[in-house]
């Protein structure tokens, strides 16, 4: 597989809370905003430790040294930046670390829920791909070669009709559910942007089990299809994973847009409330942003107005999953849509609505 990496595409959007200014190339964000962000991976960075995983629950998985990088990324640093390079460098140095080299699995460090793992990490370097030294990029595609076919074997192990198509904890699990298929989705959408043979099947396959995961009664998502829960956590990652796959603005994701900025559904999204709150927001954030218009803007004023208040005094958010690294990484995630930074996230500007 031939990696290679796609620029992410700067342009500007209107300021939402405040007077802008210029934060990244081409981009203009609020002030409180920005240095919102900048607080956060400046957090992220003072805690991450030598070897390049980090403290608290998850820190040596490798999964949050992938969401942390991403972070870093989102706002438009990259390895070779004098601010944070080296950081970036020690979260793929140790997510290189931990990797079974014969198969390019990264969850050997978390046996009973390693395909979270795999698909963060496998996102990460799909995504840091392409901006690294030689020495780096020849050290990590023939893990990336390994890592997404695993995930496409992964897949076809046999499964009943509602989960197939789907992924879950492990590569030989014979179910599936939204949150863990939707980051193998992320995942094989930045490898396939690189440069990856993805096969037509794989996506479409997977396309078919988040349409199944649809609650038709209210069009919310849900954890393991019908009415199983976590409708507005998993809602925002439902209408993601439709654009990823090519279903722009599509009826489905519309129409859960439409549940999830219904205001009473942000009180499940605010800080302290659940132990997905992190989580949720940013799977809010990112689909919302993916369908714009006026959806994503009271949503975008409601998050930034609700959350930059919450943040702690050394630039953490509090712990989500036992880990603030964790719960960090995932608010800057669900705050930096508008950089445009990332490849993976990237929307399709003939689609936006007016």
């Amino acid at each position: 597989m031939h990696i290679r990496h796609l620029l992410a595409s700067f342009l500007a959007i209107a300021a939402l809370l405040a007077p802008p200014r210029a934060a990244a190339q081409g981009v203009t964000v609020p002030d409180e905003v920005d240095e919102a962000i900048e607080r956060g991976l400046e957090y992220l960075a003072s805690v991450q430790k030598p070897d390049g995983s980090f403290p608290d629950n998850h820190g040596t998985t490798g999964s949050i040294s992938a969401l942390a990088g991403m972070a870093f990324l989102a706002k438009g640093y990259t390895p070779d930046s004098d601010k944070y390079g080296e950081n970036i460098d020690r979260c793929i140095d140790y997510i290189l670390s931990i990797v079974d080299p014969t198969n390019g699995y990264f969850g050997v460090t978390k046996p009973g829920s390693g395909m979270y793992v795999h698909a963060i990490c496998t996102l990460f370097l799909t995504e840091v791909s392409g901006m690294v030294s030689p020495e780096r990029q020849a050290r990590m595609d023939p893990v990336i070669e390994k890592a997404v076919k695993l995930i496409i074997d992964a897949q076809n192990i046999r499964k009943s009709e509602w989960n197939q198509g789907g992924w879950r904890y492990t590569p030989k699990s014979s179910d599936s559910d939204m949150s863990c298929s939707g980051w193998v989705i992320m995942a094989l959408r930045s490898a396939r942007l690189n440069g990856a043979r993805i096969p037509n099947d794989t996506m479409s396959r997977a396309l078919d089990y988040v349409k199944r995961m649809c609650y038709s009664a209210d069009g919310s998502f849900t954890y393991q299809g019908g009415n199983s829960g976590s409708g507005d956590t998993l809602t925002g990652a439902g209408i993601l994973y439709l654009e990823l796959c090519g279903r722009h603005n599509d009826p489905m994701a519309l129409r859960a847009a439409r549940f999830l900025t219904d205001r009473r559904r942000y009180t499940e999204l605010r800080p302290n409330n659940n132990n997905n709150r992190a989580y949720g927001l940013y799977y809010a954030s990112q689909g919302l942003f993916q369908i714009g218009g006026t959806g994503w803007d009271d949503f975008q004023r409601w998050m930034y107005s609700t959350w930059i208040p919450a943040q702690s005094s050394n630039g953490s958010w509090s712990a989500e999953e036992n880990s603030r690294p964790y719960a960090t990484a995932m608010v800057v995630l669900a705050f930096t849509p508008p950089y445009r930074q990332l490849p993976i996230y990237q929307r399709d500007e003939q689609v936006d609505e007016d």
